[in-house]
């Protein structure tokens, strides 16, 4: 990576979602006033459903088989937990561009970037938010995006599926769509570890940063 201003993070083990949670709201506020570094955190959760702010109760649909959690980013219901890499950014867009817009299109080219250097071609697919792939004859969602903008500074970030247990997703309508499955990278048959994931991520950074930073500004 080679914004060293940028902290790097990446945690072991299970974090608990509130704990997460808590963190990256205080972490934002800091880098707003300027008492802390940008950060990208990586890190994988016990199995649980987040609700997004358009989140419709009638997609949870398997109340009390994981704990639900209000998320306050964007979007619907989606599962987060093991074998499932999380990656939350924090980032200050107001030195960035302040454009929310280019800033999604920007982190949804950085998983495909990343599952690119993985073996799988993803995509953005029109009309269906989170990235996709081809599993078998259908097409399958493999990463979703989930952002929340307060005074210019991001949280939140994405989810990449790479062996979580898919059976998991059945309790909710994942993101709201119904009429395609969700997939991973070992589904599809890209068996690697954690760590080489992580290392796809990262390297793949720099690229996101650029086409973020070379946004045409909006302030």
């Amino acid at each position: 990576m080679e914004d060293t201003d940028i902290e790097w993070r990446v945690s072991p083990g299970l974090t608990a979602y509130p704990d997460a949670l808590a963190d990256m709201e205080a972490r934002a506020a800091a880098i707003h006033r300027g008492e802390a570094r940008e950060c990208i955190w990586l890190l994988e959760h016990p199995p649980l459903y987040t609700a997004g702010t358009s989140a419709d109760p009638a997609e949870l649909l398997s109340a009390g088989r994981f704990p639900v959690f209000t998320a306050g980013r964007g979007g619907r219901y989606t599962y987060h937990g093991p074998g499932q890499r999380i990656v939350y950014v924090m980032l200050d867009l107001a030195k960035r561009g302040r454009d929310v817009r280019c800033f999604v299109h920007a982190l949804e080219g950085w998983v495909i970037d990343s599952l690119a250097d993985l073996g799988v071609d993803a995509r953005r697919a029109e009309g269906r938010i989170g990235i996709w792939a081809n599993d078998g004859e259908s097409e399958a969602k493999i990463g979703a995006i989930g952002v929340r903008i307060r005074k210019w500074v991001s949280f939140h970030g994405f989810a990449l599926n790479v062996a979580p247990d898919l059976s998991h997703f059945d309790g909710i309508v994942p993101c709201g769509i119904a009429e395609y499955p969700v997939t991973s990278l070992k589904k599809l048959g890209a068996t690697v570890e954690m760590a080489r994931v992580d290392t796809a991520i990262e390297e793949k950074f720099p690229s996101f940063l650029k086409k973020l930073d070379s946004a045409p500004s909006k302030r």
